[in-house]
């Protein structure tokens, strides 16, 4: 396909695209149609049929992708008259392009042009979960600092932290520390938390922050009624979860979090390499 088509296509794709309130980018499928060079619209609902097939088939809601709307047109006599459309997502026009017409130069160039749209998507939604894992374990880190500091002052002994965190493990995920190491495969030396899932990190620290406050609040002196305060709090924790359905001992573990804060970092020097330039 030569070059000044592709910029044409792709300057006609962008161009139609329009966003919601809620900031989700989407196609109706009368424009698509022309788009994809479909001049019948009875033609072009087979294609749509087919995609919705499709869209049941990956495990997503057709109605999350596929909106069915009524808008008005402006005839050639100057009248307007209400018809169907529908509102495509992004993924859903990937779907429409899949399963069409493969002779159709359109549809060859929308087949690429919105699977690299819809992995670009993906590509960013990935990139923010990382960037919230790694946001939640610096914040996980700052709490345990703060319950360490006050623990070390309440007791005068350096060594109750990690008594008094390994209880409160043990109350969050009805195993011990080293038994939950053990399960997600995590390394001699190495932090439990670094192998969570963002969801528990939040949970440990969110119990964390709790103790830290009653403890100040109530005056904790001593290791014993540190961790009965931090005992019931991760109990507290572990219930919510589990109201939720989310059992904290049964999430696999997730990428370790060294590996993921240097991929993370090298990111932008990559970026620096070869910058897009405005001349």
């Amino acid at each position: 396909m030569k070059s000044e088509i592709i910029k044409s296509l792709s300057n006609n794709f962008e161009d139609h695209s329009q966003t919601t309130e809620n900031g989700i980018e989407f196609w109706f499928a009368r424009d698509l149609q022309h788009l994809l060079g479909y001049s019948e619209w009875r033609n072009f609902q087979k294609v749509m049929t087919k995609s919705k097939i499709s869209c049941e088939v990956t495990g997503n809601n057709i109605l999350d992708h596929f909106v069915d709307v009524n808008k008005m047109v402006k005839l050639g006599s100057g009248s307007e008259r209400e018809i169907d459309d529908i509102m495509l997502t992004r993924y859903a026009c990937y779907l429409v392009a899949q399963n069409g017409d493969p002779k159709k130069e359109q549809i060859a160039f929308a087949q690429n042009y919105f699977a690299i749209q819809t992995r670009r998507f993906e590509e960013i939604e990935q990139r923010i979960k990382d960037w919230e894992r790694l946001e939640a374990r610096q914040k996980l880190t700052l709490s345990e600092k703060e319950l360490s500091e006050l623990i070390y002052e309440q007791t005068g002994n350096d060594r109750n932290f990690g008594i008094i965190r390994s209880k409160g493990d043990q109350a969050l995920f009805g195993k011990t520390t080293q038994q939950m190491k053990n399960k997600l495969g995590v390394p001699k030396g190495r932090s439990l938390a670094d192998f969570l899932p963002t969801i528990t990190i939040k949970a440990k620290d969110f119990a964390t922050e709790i103790t830290v406050f009653n403890t100040k609040e109530k005056g904790l002196k001593n290791e014993r009624q540190i961790s009965t305060e931090h005992i019931i709090n991760n109990k507290s924790v572990r219930k919510i979860l589990l109201n939720r359905g989310i059992k904290p001992e049964e999430l696999p573990a997730e990428e370790d979090l060294k590996k993921l804060e240097r991929r993370v970092i090298s990111e932008p020097k990559k970026l620096g390499k070869n910058p897009d330039k405005l001349n």
